[in-house]
C-alpha cells in the first residue's frame, strides 16, 4: 500500500462516552487523511457492526478499530477477545484507545492480541497529535490487508 489512498480510511470507533467520541471526531476531521468514521457505543454493537448484522447489514469493513476498555455490557477487552477469536475478523487491527491506564487492562488487552494500547489524551491538542500519529503509522507506513466493502 502506498501513501496515496484510493478511498477513505475506514475506522470504527467503539466508545460509550459522547464527549470522547466528539473529541475523536473533531481530531479526525482536522487531520489530513480522508476518513469514513463509524461510531458505536457498546461492545455488542461493535460486534454486530463488524459482522454486518441487523441494522449494520450495510456496514463497511473497517481498516482499523479504536476500542475503549471500560464500557457497559460487554467490555472492550471482551469485545477484543471476540474479534480476535473470529476467523473472519481477527486480521482487523484493533487499537485500545482508553482512559484506563491500569496495568491489568494493558496486560489483558495485549494478551487478547490488541495491536496497540493508547491512553486517551484529555485535551484536543494532545488528541490531535495522537490521531495524526495513528494515521501516519496505520495509513501511510503499515500495509493493511485488503478489505472488501
Amino acid at each position: 500500500m502506498t501513501s496515496a489512498r484510493t478511498r477513505p480510511a475506514r475506522i470504527l470507533l467503539v466508545d460509550d462516552n459522547g464527549a470522547d467520541v466528539a473529541l475523536a471526531r473533531a481530531a479526525l476531521k482536522s487531520s489530513k487523511l480522508v476518513v469514513d468514521l463509524a461510531t458505536v457505543a457498546s461492545g455488542e454493537e461493535a460486534l454486530a457492526f463488524l459482522r454486518r448484522e441487523g441494522r449494520h447489514a450495510q456496514a463497511f469493513a473497517p481498516d482499523l478499530v479504536l476500542l475503549d476498555v471500560k464500557m457497559p455490557g460487554i467490555s472492550g477487552i471482551e469485545t477484543l477477545h471476540a474479534i480476535k477469536s473470529d476467523p473472519e475478523l481477527r486480521r482487523t487491527p484493533v487499537i485500545m484507545l482508553t482512559s484506563s491506564t491500569q496495568d491489568e487492562d494493558v496486560l489483558r488487552s495485549y494478551t487478547e492480541h490488541a495491536n496497540a494500547y493508547i491512553p486517551k489524551p484529555i485535551d484536543m491538542d494532545s488528541f490531535r497529535i495522537i490521531v495524526q500519529r495513528l494515521q501516519d503509522f496505520w495509513f501511510s507506513i503499515v500495509v493493511l490487508p485488503a478489505r472488501e466493502s
